[in-house]
């Protein structure tokens, strides 16, 4: 059972894990050093502890201790019990669903183990934005995607943010970060077949065959504006195109992420 403390002073060290959580630049160097990462609102925190995340603290105002006595009564990690005031200026904004946790991070797979066990994989490369982050392994749980990997310079999937637009989804899907990228191009550790939603080509070659179809896939997603690299479409096996009307040019990454994710799982839409 865990202790529940009543904490009034901003600067108690003890908080120091919720300390500065706008700051993104600092956050996201801070979090991975430490091996911590926030976990914000009832339904995340939740879904963080069932998925074997350990618990380092929380912090909630006084009207959400009841709302979360089963997790308190259940784990060892201390409970700091804080006024919406304090927690606003602890963190830094107004913390409006009241709980927050800390959790502790678990070792990463590697990129070799993961596709060993995997058939639909989902490949990231320079996707720097957290909400994207996000709503991609929303999509990739939702949708059936096996795992997913990703390049060193993409987005924490465990900043407050991706774990917030994911709903928790993050915790669902097991991902590596290779340290050297460009072997993930490698024909040794590749699935079978690789394909790239690029929004630059207007006439991708023809499809040997329905994705859902492919014994292992795997799905290749740029940034946005810079898309994927030279390097990542050259090892495509193939590029695909999702159609367009009434004059929009693309979708954003989430949002075509979703849609290559239901036609790999489901061999719809097609073209």
């Amino acid at each position: 059972m865990a202790d529940l403390i009543t904490v009034e002073d901003p600067d108690d060290p003890r908080l120091r894990d919720y300390t500065g959580l706008t700051d993104v630049e600092l956050r996201r160097k801070r979090e991975p050093a430490e091996g911590l990462f926030i976990a914000e609102g009832e339904k995340v925190i939740r879904r963080a502890k069932e998925a074997g995340y350990e618990m380092r603290s929380m912090l909630l105002s006084a009207k959400w201790v009841d709302v979360m006595r089963d997790v308190i009564d259940e784990l060892p990690a201390p409970v700091y019990a804080v006024s919406p005031e304090l927690a606003e200026r602890v963190t830094g904004y107004h913390v409006h669903r009241g709980a927050l946790a800390s959790m502790q991070r678990k070792p990463l797979p590697t990129a070799a183990d993961l596709l060993r066990r995997t058939r639909r994989v989902v490949i990231m490369e320079s996707v720097n934005d957290h909400t994207n982050i996000g709503a991609i392994f929303r999509s990739a749980a939702a949708l059936g995607m096996d795992a997913v990997l990703l390049s060193p310079d993409c987005a924490d999937p465990l900043y407050r943010r991706s774990v917030k637009v994911s709903m928790g989804a993050v915790f669902s899907v097991p991902y590596a970060r290779p340290d050297s990228w460009p072997r993930v191009w490698s024909r040794s550790a590749r699935p079978a077949s690789r394909s790239s939603p690029d929004p630059r080509r207007e006439d991708p070659p023809p499809r040997r065959g329905r994705p859902h179809t492919m014994d292992r896939v795997a799905l290749m997603l740029g940034a946005e504006g810079d898309a994927l690299s030279t390097q990542a479409l050259v090892a495509a096996d193939e590029w695909v195109r999702i159609p367009m009307s009434h004059g929009v040019d693309s979708l954003n990454v989430g949002a075509a992420a979703a849609v290559a994710f239901y036609a790999v799982a489901t061999g719809r839409p097609h073209a």
